[in-house]
């Protein structure tokens, strides 16, 4: 058996411009950080002549062309993988809540399915491949971003190129600066589970009209780097992130929405200093940066939500864990 881990991740700035309809015609950016909420997929052999997948529901096929499960699909196809073989998916947090969960999905898939094989698969490549599932085999609406957070983990500055290239940059910022944002962060779920394939596909074809307001948004990245990185900078940092939300509700393609909207105007006059929407908008969990002991004022005014707590994964997507029994690969 093997079990892969990988981390989902909160996007600081820039998200949109990782969007093939903004970095081909300049590059994109972003600013984010991999977290310790993980989504974990296991791998182990079967022994009737099927493939079964269990995640929300179970399926059990012939052939790799009838499962249901796209990413599982193409993962297995990719790997040159079929049948004999069991895979099961668990996430720490629903699809759908802005965190980057289907890419972590592939990842983990890829890094998974090439340990099945006894090969090791680099960062920088289960990336790339995982991009090349989901946008260019699937036809995802979506950006890069999510596919190199969940690989190389840490904080990031992640440059987009129009030639399709992607440059990976960690930011290093303290030790204790990290620990100390971890402790203003308050990660608010707002009980809306979404698609965002219809906010990014409606968010691609107006970027032409907005290219002003997502240039704003690209440059907030390495802002937002800088402030991080020096002293004292987490009140800046705040501050960036704050402007970097109030751009990103103004392109509107429901990015936003009413309830949204009334937690972050009243967490703002209790003393948070920054936030936003995670991932492409229209719910999942609010974000906020606010001084510790604010925090529970902010939970009493907001109903208490269900919240999450968070901190910087490091690592990115790993194997975690390997038999020691030997297995039969029957279906190369």
């Amino acid at each position: 058996m093997i079990i892969s881990q990988t981390p989902y991740r909160v996007s600081f700035a820039g998200g949109g411009t990782d969007l093939p309809a903004f970095y081909r015609q300049e590059f994109g950016a972003v600013l984010s950080m991999a977290i310790d909420k993980h989504m974990y997929v296991t791998v182990s052999p079967r022994f009737e002549k099927t493939a079964r997948v269990a995640y929300t529901k179970v399926e059990i096929a012939e052939s790799v062309n009838d499962i249901q499960h796209e990413l599982v699909r193409e993962a297995l196809k990719i790997t040159g993988l079929s049948r004999h073989i069991e895979i099961t998916t668990v996430g720490d947090v629903p699809a759908g809540t802005g965190m980057g969960s289907s890419s972590s999905l592939t990842v983990g898939l890829l890094q998974a399915l090439y340990a099945y094989k006894g090969q090791i698969i680099s960062a920088k490549n289960v990336a790339e491949q995982a991009c090349k599932i989901e946008i260019d085999i699937l036809g995802k609406p979506i950006g890069k971003q999510d596919q190199y957070a969940a690989a190389f983990g840490n904080l990031n500055y992640i440059r987009f190129n129009p030639d399709d290239t992607v440059d990976v940059e960690p930011v290093p910022a303290p030790a204790e600066t990290m620990k100390e944002l971890s402790s203003r962060m308050m990660l608010l779920y707002t009980e809306q589970q979404r698609d965002a394939d219809g906010i990014l596909k409606r968010q691609s074809e107006g970027t032409k009209d907005r290219m002003p307001v997502l240039r704003a948004m690209r440059d907030l990245a390495q802002e937002m780097r800088v402030a991080i990185t020096g002293a004292n900078g987490l009140d800046e940092f705040a501050k960036l992130l704050h402007q970097g939300w109030e751009l990103k509700r103004s392109l509107g393609f429901g990015i936003s929405m009413e309830r949204v909207d009334a937690w972050y105007e009243q967490a703002r006059k209790l003393g948070a200093q920054g936030g936003k929407l995670l991932g492409a908008g229209g719910g999942g969990f609010l974000l906020l940066v606010a001084p510790k002991e604010r925090h529970n004022l902010i939970r009493d005014a907001l109903g208490n939500p269900r919240e999450l707590t968070l901190d910087i994964d490091r690592r990115g997507g790993r194997v975690i864990f390997i038999s020691d029994h030997q297995r039969l690969l029957h279906n190369q």
